[in-house]
Parts: C-alpha cells; structure tokens; sequence
C-alpha cells in the first residue's frame, strides 16, 4: 500500500529527457533509458530467465535483510523467487544498456540473489570486474552454479558489512545496493562506501519507495554534500559524484 500511495505522486512529478538541461543526464535518458534497439544479447537474458523460472530446486532461505512482503516462508522454489523476487526482464534490459553505455571497470553489487541482474550487468560489459554479495548461502550457491561459464565475476557469501569492511580502499565505478532494505541499513552502507567513490562513480539503490524507511534513507542520500546529481525513478534511485555539475534532483519515468 505504501508503494501504491507513492506511485501517483510520482507521476505527477516525473518528466522524461524534455526540460532536463543537464546534457549529461540529458544523453543518459535519451541514449540509454529510452533506446528502444533490440539487442542480440537480450536473446541471452531471456534464455537465463526461462532458465531460472524452469528450475525446479527448492532451497532454504537465509535472510540477512529486511525479507519478502509476500511471504515468511523460508523455504522456497528458485522459480518462485525469480517469480516474486528476482529482476524483471524490463530491468535487466535496462541493466544491460547501463553497462554497456558507462563500460564500468570496477562493480559491486549487494544482493546477488539469482544472478539475473548479475548476469545482466556482465553481457553488458564483459570485461568489468564484477565482486557480488550475497546474505543467503543457497541463493548464491545457485547463482554461482547458474553463472560459471561467466568470467569476471567474483561472488562472496555472507554479512555484507563483514565483506565491505575489507574493501573500502577498492575504487568503484558502479555499486548496486539491492540487499537489506531498511533505513539504517542502506544509510551505513553508503556512508561506509563514500571513501570508494570517483568523480564517475555511480550508486543506484533499489526499492527507494520500499518502505517508509527506504524513502527517507534515500531523501537523507539526496542531501549529502558529495551527491551532486540524482535521478528518481521510482524503482531505482541514481546517484552521482560528478563535481562539474551543480546539485541537481531529476525524476524520470522509465
């Protein structure tokens, strides 16, 4: 419900490429939100989809985070999970196009879970690095089973601070936070990986509109004095660092 209840003010606020002044986040809308082109590699990312949905293993869940809304049961079908959980063909495409438009050396992604953004992300650029982090021992068992043909990509098990902690010197071009979705959570994980970030760093949050909590986490991240950009898309929340632009806040429909 509380999703629901934000989506209208959403809308009513969200523009697309038209009025945004900003030829950087002007080229991003146009040139990678909206392009329409039909890739061969989104042939690979359906095949990888098809896949986990036909999986019928079930597997006991670890839960390091905040959980489902949809259900408290831990022990789960990977299907069902892709099914209610796992990453939307619409936003792996997107992931696809986002590293393929920025060629990210340097990735990080809290919340592996099934691998489907993952494995996005890597058709995207093959040649970044990626290190992914994943709470529950079975998810990233299955994802690292799923996506051993794949190079680059190194997956870790466990407490994402216990991880972080040994990686704050790492420089990264690109972190996903998809993992604990609470407020205090996602405000020590930014704050814990601020001393990673480059002028062309990119964050992007998952769920901001999750919960209350989630949506103020992501209002507090807006005014950090080294954000200077931010672009609201109601699924996901972009932040960058670059300091040749004046703080700006966009909402963008997708």
């Amino acid at each position: 419900m509380y999703q629901q209840k934000k989506y209208i003010p959403f809308l009513l606020k969200s523009t697309n490429q038209h009025g945004v002044h900003s030829p950087f986040v002007y080229d991003l809308i146009t040139k990678c939100f909206y392009d329409k082109t039909e890739y061969p590699a989104y042939q690979e990312l359906k095949r990888y989809r098809k896949q986990v949905l036909g999986s019928p293993e079930t597997i006991n869940l670890t839960d390091l985070g905040s959980g489902s809304k949809k259900t408290t049961n831990k022990q789960r079908r990977i299907a069902e999970i892709a099914k209610t959980s796992g990453t939307p063909l619409k936003r792996a495409k997107l992931w696809y196009r986002l590293t393929s438009y920025f060629q990210p050396k340097h990735i990080l992604e809290l919340g592996t879970s099934l691998g489907i953004a993952t494995h996005a992300m890597h058709l995207g650029c093959p040649q970044a690095k990626i290190t992914t982090i994943e709470g529950c021992p079975n998810c990233s068992k299955f994802a690292q089973s799923a996506l051993a043909n794949y190079k680059n990509i190194q997956f870790l098990t466990g407490n994402f601070s216990q991880h972080l902690n040994t990686r704050t010197q790492q420089a990264w071009d690109l972190i996903f936070f998809d993992g604990n979705h609470t407020k205090e959570a996602t405000i020590a994980y930014f704050e814990t990986l601020l001393p990673s970030v480059h002028n062309d760093t990119i964050f992007i949050f998952d769920d901001i509109y999750w919960s209350e909590g989630m949506t103020q986490a992501w209002e507090i991240i807006k005014q950090h004095p080294q954000v200077t950009v931010t672009i609201d898309t109601f699924f996901w929340g972009f932040v960058f660092f670059r300091k040749e632009q004046g703080k700006e806040h966009f909402t963008i429909r997708i």
